[in-house]
């Protein structure tokens, strides 16, 4: 049974086509005013659109999303401080850098996947610093996780603490809010299989009652 609002929203997206691949059944706007760009969430990173996992969930897309204001490196040697492997010479979209000690640099990728993986202990890889690193990746739509880091023990958490809770669809579609879970039906939570560490009601990701697995845009 879908309520009013959900039909609206759903009959909405149907007509919107993604900026992106051109296919309808886009459900995110970009938040600028003024700006009607539309876009699957899949289809973010292609289109270089941001989504703030955070507060209103705001999105952007590539002309309005936000961008580091870093000093460039006077001994820059391009290298990415999580795999090592070539940056560009400049911030962008897929080069990010560490607004604590301007020094670190890293790919966009390398970044969101260790903080899916560090969860509540994401810092800079290169100076540690939590706080202004962790809000100014929350505002570039880097996704954290409240889960401890992956690398600990079991003994030292136990699984209820592990288990992640709540629908990160860029638009949740449940009433009940983003933690409200079913064990069945269009509002069952379902994990990502890869990571675990985002989650989706069936009916936010359109998935079907016969999908047994779900993987998040990131892995």
């Amino acid at each position: 049974f879908l309520v009013g609002d959900t039909r609206r929203i759903i009959g909405e997206a149907a007509k919107k086509s993604c900026f992106i691949c051109c296919k309808m059944g886009a459900t995110i706007t970009c938040c600028e005013m003024g700006c009607d760009r539309t876009f699957h969430l899949p289809c973010a990173p292609d289109g270089q659109c941001v989504t703030q996992y955070f507060g209103a969930y705001r999105s952007f897309c590539w002309e309005h999303r936000p961008h580091q204001a870093l000093q460039p490196r006077p001994n820059q040697d391009n290298t990415c401080s999580i795999c090592l492997d070539t940056v560009e010479d400049k911030i962008s979209y897929t080069t990010m850098g560490c607004p604590a000690c301007q020094d670190a640099r890293f790919h966009r990728h390398c970044i969101q996947r260790l903080a899916l993986h560090a969860g509540i202990g994401f810092q800079c890889p290169c100076c540690l610093n939590q706080e202004p690193f962790m809000t100014e990746m929350l505002i570039m739509g880097i996704r954290l996780s409240k889960r401890p880091p992956s690398w600990q023990s079991d003994q030292e958490v136990g699984p209820s603490d592990q288990r992640h809770g709540r629908c990160d669809a860029t638009t949740c579609l449940c009433q009940g809010g983003r933690e409200h879970a079913e064990a069945n039906g269009p509002w069952q939570l379902q994990l990502c299989s890869s990571c675990a560490a985002e989650g989706t009601h069936r009916l936010c990701s359109s998935l079907g009652n016969s999908t047994s697995s779900w993987e998040c845009s990131t892995c």
